[in-house]
């Protein structure tokens, strides 16, 4: 295994690296927004392939190509390793394996489902973390920028980055002006899911009987169902956990969290298994939502620590607050047991 390359990726090169990431981000948002304007959406979800762990629609295609050109740039300053569904590979092409600087983890299109039908943003998401060879791990990431791709008839979309150890940051930019406006983030304060949003993702066929029964009992333990005639938690299934985590972080929601790769991995379990899961590069940016304030945990309670890889499956949890771990993840615990998730 190489060594870690941390110490090169000085204060300065990180600055760069974000600045590179900020505008690679601002491409594609355009990119899509001309898709959009140009194309129906039954073209833009043509499928182009079928990937090892994701279906390729016609819009994601052409981003990879977008992604590999810029990536190539950005190899002749430095060598590192992208890692990106399908495009796996070091720059410059042909580089020692032990010679890469850092790590570049990147999902161009977070949430393709959504913004090719022109009915949700999207997210175009990205990590960089010192190169430790496979080794190398979501809770190695320094760097994470996460920018939204809006859908038509928005003209505002945010952008969050976080360097570890400096907090998270955000603009709101007007696309029309290319005006730029500096916001807080400030997840949720409350102590309790009432009259709140909370979800266990569910968005395809396969594991959502067993998820949907886990999320009630969730609720029930809680006492958020004590009355047959009022609805005191909401469910919002955004099928980006790029998006989920935007969600958690600017306040809108309270707990979110994704199972599928457990349920996947106890085929035992009543129903069939999901048939997609949530990969490493889907959820690069949760630096951005810790460094927020938000908690995010593996099923244990523990940090990610996935391998920075295309194949590695990952299920997580993400609490707005302290407080609300506190009250949410025993229960959880408990009840992942009883379902053989632990």
């Amino acid at each position: 295994m190489p060594p870690s390359h941390e110490g090169m990726l000085t204060e300065p090169v990180l600055l760069e690296l974000q600045g590179w990431l900020l505008a690679l981000q601002a491409e594609i948002q355009r990119c899509v927004a001309g898709a959009l304007q140009e194309q129906a959406g039954t073209a833009l979800a043509s499928v182009a392939r079928e990937g090892a762990s994701d279906t390729i629609y016609e819009l994601d295609r052409s981003l990879d190509e977008l992604l590999l050109e810029r990536c190539a740039a950005l190899g002749e300053r430095y060598p590192f390793v992208l890692i990106a569904e399908g495009n796996t590979r070091a720059f410059p092409a042909g580089a020692d394996p032990g010679a890469p600087v850092f790590r570049l983890i990147v999902d161009p299109l977070d949430g393709t489902r959504g913004i090719m039908y022109d009915k949700r943003s999207a997210w175009t998401l990205a990590a960089v973390a010192p190169n430790r060879g496979p080794a190398t791990n979501l809770g190695d990431i320094v760097l994470a920028v996460q920018t939204e791709v809006p859908t038509t008839k928005q003209y505002l979309a945010d952008t969050l980055w976080a360097i570890r150890g400096e907090g998270a940051r955000a603009v709101r930019r007007n696309l029309l002006t290319g005006e730029e406006r500096p916001f807080a983030l400030v997840p949720s304060r409350a102590q309790d899911l009432s009259h709140g949003f909370a979800m266990l993702s569910k968005f395809f066929p396969g594991g959502k009987a067993v998820t949907a029964e886990i999320e009630e009992q969730l609720y029930a333990q809680l006492g958020s169902l004590v009355s047959a005639d009022r609805v005191r938690v909401f469910d919002d299934q955004y099928i980006s956990t790029g998006g989920q985590l935007y969600e958690l972080i600017v306040g809108h929601d309270r707990f979110n969290g994704d199972i599928r790769a457990a349920l996947k991995a106890a085929p035992a379990e009543r129903g069939y298994p999901p048939g997609l899961t949530v990969h490493p590069y889907d959820i690069c940016t949760e630096l951005i939502a810790r460094e927020a304030g938000v908690v995010v945990t593996d099923l244990r309670g523990q940090p990610l620590r996935e391998p920075l890889s295309e194949d590695a499956e990952v299920s997580w949890l993400a609490y707005a607050n302290k407080s609300l771990q506190a009250r949410i993840e025993p229960i959880l615990q408990n009840l992942f047991r009883q379902y053989g998730l632990l």
